[in-house]
């Protein structure tokens, strides 16, 4: 048995948040926390008691967007800074090649497939 992924769902949808958390919850070796915005993922991952694997970011999100997340964790001082999958509708070739420039590891698209969703972080996760 492999070991666990941890990982931190933030969007500022509450029924998306569900849906992810639920369709990452069907794999047993997948642990999911979410957070409803950039300020609430930040204050999660400083309080050093749970650090994810990796997270999922919503791109749009009111106040501080997925970037503005992204950049905050990248200029903190943490042993581990975890890869970041964005989120979002917009995923034209140039707004991918733009999250990739942002340091993102990969992007899902919204709509996403619940019942892929799993195998889609995990084959990025392998890719990084």
């Amino acid at each position: 048995m492999s070991a666990m992924i941890r990982i931190l769902c933030v969007d500022d949808d509450p029924d998306i948040r569900t849906v992810a958390v639920m369709a990452l919850g069907l794999d047993p070796e997948m642990d999911i926390r979410s957070a409803g915005s950039g300020p609430e993922a930040l204050a999660l991952l400083d309080a050093g008691t749970w650090i994810p694997d990796v997270v999922l970011l919503d791109v749009m999100m009111p106040g501080m967007d997925g970037p503005a997340v992204l950049a905050a964790i990248r200029s903190r001082d943490h042993a581990a800074e975890p890869p970041v999958i964005f989120m979002t509708a917009r995923a034209r070739r140039s707004d991918v090649e733009a999250y990739r420039a942002l340091g993102a590891i990969g992007v899902i698209v919204k709509p996403f497939d619940p019942i892929g969703l799993a195998r889609e972080v995990r084959t990025l996760i392998g890719r990084a």
